[in-house]
């Protein structure tokens, strides 16, 4: 019976990091998903396999999203949290699809996008709780459902033109929100 397996490519100056010092990175993912990876450096692509003796066929998929966050820009201990964490999601936007080619507007937006010093991404991670990363012609999150939600709509907003100032808010009154939510979720079991 053959194996189930999938394949992607990802940019070749990232297979290094997805191989880790020493094999350590790819390793560590094989062990922890039951899976086998076979990496061609000079392409870029890279073959995952379900181990044989594999009992969970979604393991393949988890393999595939944490070697995508890898190949996107993360580091292995953020992309790891697609593995740890079952609530954990792995979200792409694609600039091209939004403008095209257009290089400049591209370098524009993506720099909206990180803001002076970082401050904008870094107070995107903050109050979303999520991990981005600006990498080539792609915004990469990862966070639970709602934080990457709310993530993304702020940096849609940016995209389409909003004031810094207007996002910051935004990201504010939602933070308030998951947090009031997750407030209600401690407090019904008490309830009952």
């Amino acid at each position: 019976m053959s194996r189930a397996s999938t394949f992607l490519k990802i940019p070749r100056e990232r297979i290094g990091v997805l191989i880790g010092p020493e094999g350590k990175t790819k390793k560590t993912i094989e062990k922890m998903l039951s899976v086998e990876l076979q990496i061609d450096s000079e392409a870029g692509g890279v073959t995952i396999m379900l181990a044989e003796n594999a009992e969970d066929p979604s393991l393949l998929f988890k393999a595939k999203d944490a070697v995508t966050a890898i190949g996107r820009g993360f580091s292995p201990e953020h992309a790891f949290r697609l593995i740890r964490d079952d609530e954990a999601v792995l979200d792409i936007i694609d600039l091209r699809v939004i403008f095209g080619r257009s290089e400049s507007d591209i370098r524009r937006v993506k720099g909206r996008i990180i803001g002076m010093n970082g401050k904008t991404r870094r107070i995107i991670e903050e109050l979303t709780e999520t991990n981005m990363v600006v990498y080539g012609h792609t915004v990469a999150l990862i966070g639970n459902m709602e934080q990457v939600q709310a993530a993304r709509e702020a940096i849609q907003m940016l995209i389409k033109g909003s004031l810094h100032s207007t996002v910051y808010r935004f990201l504010h009154r939602k933070r308030r929100e998951l947090k009031k939510r997750m407030l209600e979720l401690w407090e019904k079991p008490a309830e009952e």
